[in-house]
């Protein structure tokens, strides 16, 4: 591991994001991280908060719920919008990040990750067009955004950021049988049993990134993993 604005990441993407960075300087923006890597513990304390209504949960336009009239199916599928199940999520391979522009904002500015903050019109709104560009000319130094559109499953993040050379290769191992292992293992994770009927339909929905997400020869690779 390595660190990046005080973030652990895979030293992997170190080399490449701070080219990105600098590509970024050049046009005005000051690119910095917020999270990257993150453990299965760390994951789960989001999840249990979120699963018992210690945190909030949000709608697909990032509006606070009411968390004690939802069912705890809903309560679910409201937390995987937003949240990746412990064992699930990419920010534990350490190939993902979520960047915000620190030129737009006051020092003390506290990072929401919210659809309105990465909105065209948002704070954050001009670095991500200028990520579109960049990532639509090929010049994203391998990132590309998994969650760059709303498939029905998690919520699109404009903030989030993975390196196609390393987390194509997570994707290549990652199976829904590891993750139910993972989880059949713990006795600390919240709304357990209605994660574990569910699974088949929450890896497909909440898991899966689809291949033509990531930029070549990436998407080439996992391709033929799709073909066996």
């Amino acid at each position: 591991m390595a660190t990046l604005d005080g973030v652990l990441v895979h030293r992997g993407i170190v080399d490449s994001f701070t080219a990105l960075k600098a590509q970024a300087a050049d046009a005005g923006f000051d690119l910095r991280l917020v999270s990257g890597f993150r453990s299965f513990d760390r994951q789960l304390a989001i999840w249990n908060a979120k699963a018992s209504g210690q945190r909030a949960l949000l709608d697909d336009q990032g509006e606070v719920l009411d968390w004690a009239a939802l069912s705890d199916l809903e309560v679910v599928m409201a937390i995987l919008r937003w949240s990746a199940l412990p064992g699930a999520s990419r920010h534990h391979w350490g190939t993902d990040i979520d960047v915000y522009d620190a030129a737009a904002v006051a020092p003390d500015y506290q990072v929401q990750l919210t659809p309105a903050e990465v909105a065209d019109d948002g704070v954050f709104g001009p670095l991500h067009r200028w990520l579109d560009r960049e990532f639509a000319e090929e010049r994203g130094h391998g990132f590309f955004r998994p969650y760059n559109v709303d498939r029905g499953g998690i919520a699109p993040e404009r903030w989030h950021l993975s390196y196609a050379p390393l987390s194509a290769q997570c994707d290549l191992a990652m199976q829904a049988e590891l993750l139910q292992v993972a989880l059949e293992q713990r006795e600390d994770v919240y709304l357990k049993e209605v994660i574990l009927k569910e699974l088949a339909n929450i890896y497909q929905r909440f898991v899966v990134v689809p291949t033509s997400c990531y930029p070549s020869p990436y998407a080439d690779m996992l391709r033929e993993r799709d073909l066996v």
